[in-house]
């Protein structure tokens, strides 16, 4: 059976239609043969999300974004996309916009959440929102910091202005003065330091000598430490404690007159006797002195003595 020329241009007319809605289809990423939910999203900027970009869930593709258009007269956009019908999220399940590069490129994907809400339905729309970027992170980072280098600029700027302000001519040639006597210290420093290291390198020996009587010394000293520590000093100090107590109550003793020392401290007509006594000896000296013949008398012969008699003076005086 031969097919005419109608029938031949009809079935290749078909054909053109079907696969121009195939290819419609593809180009659109409308599942053909798959059966699919439509949701939607609103978001004030999409970031260049297009048509056919890819929809996800937890990093798998599972739709496709269908269309994007203006909402209403603010400029809010509303996000046409399809999934699967094979995976099932509640209506709190979330649309996230995200850059899927750091050159560039949107993509979006669901955040399905299970919180005992409904499951969403074909037609509903979901909660959107934007995850930045890195670009956008370190845009978001960078701006705060630019404006404190500004400022640390501008202050930097006002510093130098009042370093230029003080450091006039004076002050430049005071401290070009302050770096040469610098300089010379230092050359002194270093002149002291290389006679220093040839002093101790000449009495290298004497150091070693002194340093050998030290260490003996502390061997002594640790000797004796070690002796003290051996002794009873507990001992001692309880006699020490003893000894100090009796010398206290001596003391107290003498204070209130007892003994002999105690008397002759406190009793005032013993110190009265003793010093009329010491008047009397005195006087009996010096009597002694001027008058000898009165208490010596003396004979070659065997003369006998003649009576004392006074000097009229001297008995005047004594009467």
């Amino acid at each position: 059976m031969k097919l005419s020329k109608e029938v031949k241009t009809a079935i290749i007319v078909l054909g053109g239609i079907v696969l121009f809605i195939v290819g419609f289809s593809f180009l659109k990423a409308s599942p053909l043969f798959h059966s699919y939910r439509t949701y939607y999203a609103v978001y004030n900027n999409v970031g260049g999300l297009t048509a056919g970009t890819s929809v996800s869930i937890n990093g798998f593709p599972v739709g496709k974004v269908l269309n994007i258009q203006f909402l209403n007269e603010k400029g809010k956009l509303i996000v046409t996309f399809s999934v699967e019908s094979d995976f099932e999220f509640t209506q709190n399940s979330e649309a996230v916009l995200y850059d899927t590069g750091i050159i560039g490129g949107k993509g979006l994907q669901i955040v399905p959440v299970f919180d005992g809400s409904p499951i969403s339905i074909s037609g509903d729309t979901l909660p959107s929102s934007v995850r930045p970027g890195i670009t956008e992170l370190v845009t978001q980072k960078l701006t705060p910091l630019q404006a404190q280098l500004g400022s640390m600029l501008e202050s930097a700027d006002s510093l130098l202005a009042g370093v230029n302000a003080v450091l006039d001519k004076d002050t430049q040639q005071n401290l070009r003065a302050s770096m040469g006597n610098l300089k010379e210290i230092t050359d002194n420093f270093k002149s002291s330091s290389a006679t220093l290291n040839t002093m101790l390198k000449d009495n290298r020996q004497k150091l070693d000598s002194s340093i050998d009587n030290i260490e003996g010394l502390t061997g002594n000293l640790k000797e004796v430490s070690g002796t003290l520590a051996e002794a009873d000093l507990a001992k001692t100090m309880e006699e020490l404690q003893q000894t100090v107590s009796s010398f206290k109550g001596v003391m107290e003793k003498i204070d209130q007159g007892e003994g002999s020392v105690g008397k002759l401290l406190k009793d005032e007509a013993l110190y009265d006797n003793l010093a009329g006594a010491s008047l009397q000896l005195e006087q009996l000296l010096e009597d002694m002195k001027l008058n000898p013949k009165r208490y010596v008398h003396f004979s070659l012969f065997g003369k006998r003595p003649k009576p004392y008699d006074p000097p009229k003076d001297q008995g005047e005086v004594q009467q």
